[in-house]
């Protein structure tokens, strides 16, 4: 069915009445009414009157066949951001459903796709948040965003590519999972035609002409199969339907071949009554014409998440020509034109039932899933990934199938059937053998996830899981986990300045003081403030002051006089006492052993599990892979005011010559250097790999007698070596 443009309001109540006789045609004359006055004098870039876009918006949403509320929405959607109408006045005027509805949509406001990307990912976010609410919102803002597809033509070159790509990236992917195919058909190809035009052009000239070539040969594959359906007995709606042309432009860059190669421009799609005689129909055709091998898909036994079902097979027809058959019943057609919108008209608003339980339980996930990411980037990326992808179907062992996106393995499989069982997996079996975690699931595939209640998620998860809940469930549980610890690491870190300054802990620890600086500090309870000591973004010492100021009496007993102390008794089997953080000294932390930082080597702390901050390089790629939560990160120096040394590996490729090893190790002493230990080795190639770990202070140290070794007689080069 193709959508037309309404242009005047009695158009759109006749096509209101024809699926709906009961619609109250007074809510929608007065919408009308509204939304004229207060747009009274706007105009679009085109030059018409504004008022014809809601008008548009409300015609592709009867289309959709959508409740009367949901109408008048469309037709008042842009009243509260684009005129001095109000929530309020809105509510009173049209009622509560109407007011939400017109609100969700205000939330979305525009989206400045490739730049502002703060700003894209919250507005996305509210969008998100306000679908799952009430999917009407996003049928609302899918129809303004298609009518605002069709005039495009009227804004600046880079406007248009701006908001197609957008449209690209989220609202064509939306409309798909939604179901809608007839409206994302429509996108991607307006989409095309603004991003890629002379492939656009290109595709619609040689696909008409050839649409005209190929009429005849249509026509008679289309009787035939008309003939072998009415011998056999089978009723079906036969019709050829020209595929839309984003669907072969993505054919063509997917395979690399020209348009000419292109044999399956043309499906034909058979509507019948019933499932069982889809089929039959299947078998006929396989009869007729023999069936191109891996080109059989079966959505009606596995439908699509978006509820798409239907029957695909392509057969080598008359000529040896490549010619693809839909087959499915009038209601599978139905709802693969209108997705969810297809009977959501005849269920009380929020009431979801049957086969809509599936889209809807995706949107609730959906929202679950992505509310804890608080980084921006993560969010969109994760956003994207949920809304592109192919999938595989894979079974479980009672033979339940579950969709998946392609690449997904049997950590994400867990993860969809329940998070207990994601959090505990310790294996997989994929058909009865045992498979490793990182496995790529395949269509077909039977899964059985073996778990353990001593297992615990791992870190490693996060590179080879494909689905976002599978990775925000990893995320969470580690985001807990560090909230425990953090919560462990604060309390023990107060409990030891209470008792430097007199203070019983026990009783500190539920004090209403304590309570109070909590609140202070914008913090609930005071757990909170616990766990900012234990994440280093608070001293203890901070704490202590703000329960008992320092006097001039006590001031021998304040943090500064202990860690002065303890500046001075420094040795070098605490370099790390070395390294200050942002908000105070007074938290555990050790030096990371994967990159050995040494003082002036830019520092970066990570707050780890257990063991307080971890210190690494700013270059250190465990910490590059550790960055995914920016929260773990906290600032850190060294304190030039503490001297101390430090142990560095140094390497040293050399001649294997008599007396080089003393002769190095005399030039690490003339640069006042110590050598802790040394380790020899030698190589086929006449030459010697010499280890040594060496106590030095900095890194100006360091290069001062990495230069002396390197002027030792027979030495090819000396090097630093990092994680050992």
């Amino acid at each position: 069915m193709l959508m037309t443009s309404i242009t005047q309001i009695d158009e759109l109540i006749q096509q209101v009445q024809a699926y709906h006789p009961e619609a109250d045609v007074d809510m929608l004359r007065r919408a009308y009414d509204f939304s004229a006055h207060v747009h009274e004098g706007q105009m679009r870039q085109s030059g018409e009157p504004y008022l014809q876009h809601p008008l548009a918006v409300a015609g592709i949403l009867s289309f959709l066949k959508l409740d009367v509320p949901a109408i008048v929405a469309g037709l008042l959607h842009d009243t509260v951001e684009d005129t001095v109408a109000t929530h309020d006045e809105l509510e009173v005027r049209f009622g509560k459903d109407v007011a939400r509805l017109v609100d969700g949509v205000t939330k979305i406001g525009q989206i400045p796709f490739k730049s502002h990307a703060e700003k894209q990912a919250e507005n996305f976010r509210k969008m998100v948040l306000s679908m799952a609410d009430d999917i009407r919102v996003v049928f609302i803002k899918l129809a303004d965003r298609l009518h605002n597809m069709e005039t495009l033509e009227h804004l600046s070159k880079s406007k248009q590519q701006q908001i197609a790509q957008e449209t690209l990236e989220i609202y064509a992917p939306l409309a798909n999972r939604l179901g809608i195919s007839s409206i994302k058909q429509k996108l991607e190809d307006l989409c095309l035609q603004y991003l890629k035009p002379d492939a656009y052009a290109m595709l619609k000239l040689r696909v008409a002409k050839r649409d005209e070539e190929r009429q005849e040969f249509l026509d008679m594959l289309v009787q035939m199969a008309r003939d072998a359906l009415a011998q056999a007995h089978l009723p079906g709606d036969i019709q050829g339907r020209p595929k839309h042309l984003y669907s072969i432009y993505q054919k063509m860059e997917r395979q690399s071949i020209t348009f000419e190669e292109v044999y399956d421009l043309t499906a034909v799609r058979i509507i019948t009554d019933s499932k069982m005689n889809c089929y039959a129909i299947l078998g006929l055709v396989h009869s007729l014409w023999p069936p191109v091998p891996g080109r059989f898909k079966d959505y009606v036994a596995t439908p699509r998440a978006n509820l798409y079902q239907s029957l695909h097979t392509t057969v080598v027809g008359p000529q040896g020509e490549y010619v693809e058959f839909q087959i499915r019943t009038e209601e599978m057609h139905r709802i693969n034109e209108y997705g969810v919108a297809s009977h959501w008209r005849y269920k009380e608003p929020g009431a979801v039932t049957g086969k809509d339980e599936k889209v809807f339980s995706w949107l609730r996930q959906f929202v679950e899933w992505h509310k804890d990411l608080s980084d921006n980037r993560q969010f969109m990326d994760s956003v994207k990934l949920d809304l592109f992808h192919d999938v595989v179907f894979v079974f479980t062992p009672l033979g339940e199938v579950k969709e998946m996106p392609v690449g997904s393995t049997p950590v994400d499989f867990a993860y969809a059937i329940h998070t207990e069982i994601g959090d505990h997996c310790v294996g997989a079996k994929i058909n009865g053998k045992l498979v490793p975690l990182r496995h790529k699931l395949r269509s077909g595939d039977m899964l059985e996830i073996l778990t353990s209640s001593s297992q615990v998620p791992h870190k490693g998860w996060l590179k080879f899981v494909r689905t976002s809940r599978a990775k925000a469930k990893i995320r969470h549980w580690f985001k807990i986990e560090e909230q425990k610890r953090a919560l462990d690491i604060g309390r023990r870190l107060l409990e030891r300045e209470f008792r430097r300054h007199g203070l019983p802990t026990a009783q500190t620890f539920k004090s209403e003081r304590l309570g109070e600086i909590a609140k202070a500090r914008g913090l609930d309870v005071v757990d909170e403030l616990i766990r900012l000591v234990g994440y280093g973004r608070l001293s203890a010492s901070q704490v202590v002051n703000q329960l008992e100021p320092p006097s001039p009496e006590s001031s021998d007993n304040t943090l500064a006089a202990v860690m002065a102390t303890e500046h001075e008794k420094l040795s070098p089997a605490h370099p790390e006492k070395s390294v200050k953080v942002k908000g105070g000294n007074d938290v555990l932390m050790q030096l990371s052993k994967c990159c050995n930082p040494v003082p002036g080597d830019p520092i970066m702390g990570y707050i780890t599990r257990g063991r307080g901050l971890s210190i690494h390089t700013v270059g250190c790629p465990n910490l590059r892979a550790l960055d995914w939560d920016h929260n773990r990160l906290v600032e850190a120096d060294w304190d030039a005011g503490i001297a101390g040394t430090h142990s560095v590996k140094v390497s040293v490729l050399t001649l294997d010559r008599t007396g080089v090893l003393a002769d190095i190790s005399s030039a690490i002493s003339d640069c006042q250097a110590n050598i802790t230990r040394a380790e020899i080795s030698t190589r086929e190639d006449r030459k010697a790999v010499l280890d040594f770990v060496i106590e030095i202070t900095n890194t100006l140290h360091l290069e001062r007698m990495i230069k002396g070794i390197e002027q030792v007689e027979g030495v090819v080069n000396a090097r630093r070596v990092r994680g050992w």
